[in-house]
């Protein structure tokens, strides 16, 4: 299973040339799609993980992939070939199983309603909580951690990822950080990823599991 690593919340997965796209939002523009996209991921509304001309793009090089997400995304695009999921729901694709998890985006401000988030977890191995900090329910190998937004305290990523407690993390959800900012987050994740013993990377390249 190969991951690859693009801007803020978007990444790849793929086996035996085969892909999965989570993620691609209005943040990403490093992501280039290809012909052998299967499905597209999505945790939530939010522009910087859902983008419609991403969408599109995906589309026109990949027509058949199907895109997984909340009814809160699927009622925008009715003449895009959807797959409404929610919280416990499992889907198999390929090579690829998809369990859906959490339920609700992290609280922003005291008097927002909260919008729906789904937690993803790709063939019992890789977990990306989306906007939140829901738990997996069940034992991960990796994770991939938010370290950086509006709604997030350092603090609370990093109890998120001492109780998970994955082998691998690497982070995301980190466009709005500087380059300084992100190599403290990132020095400051692995010291606290290392105590747990987990191995921090920012991928550069892609990672293998």
């Amino acid at each position: 299973m190969k991951i690859t690593k693009y801007e803020h919340a978007c990444f790849t997965v793929e086996i035996e040339n085969n892909i999965i796209v989570v993620d691609p939002g209005s943040y990403t523009t490093d992501f280039t799609p290809s012909e052998n996209i299967v499905a597209v991921a999505i945790t939530h509304e939010h522009q910087d993980h859902f983008d419609i001309n991403q969408i599109k793009n995906i589309l026109a090089h990949s027509p058949n992939a199907t895109i997984y997400a909340h009814s809160s995304i699927t009622s925008q695009i009715p003449d895009i070939h959807t797959e409404t999921v929610q919280a416990g729901d499992t889907r198999t694709i390929n090579e690829f199983s998809l369990d859906f998890t959490g339920g609700t985006h992290a609280r922003i401000f005291s008097d927002v309603e909260p919008v729906a988030n789904l937690g993803i977890i790709i063939n019992d191995t890789l977990y990306y909580p989306g906007d939140s900090f829901a738990l997996p329910p069940k034992p991960i190998t990796a994770l991939a951690l938010p370290i950086s937004a509006p709604w997030l305290k350092f603090s609370e990523a990093a109890e998120f990822l001492n109780t998970v407690k994955p082998q691998t993390v690497f982070p995301t959800h980190d466009a709005i950080l500087s380059k300084t900012g992100q190599n403290l987050l990132d020095n400051m994740a692995a010291a606290l990823a290392a105590k747990c013993g987990a191995n921090y990377t920012r991928l550069q390249n892609e990672l293998y599991l």
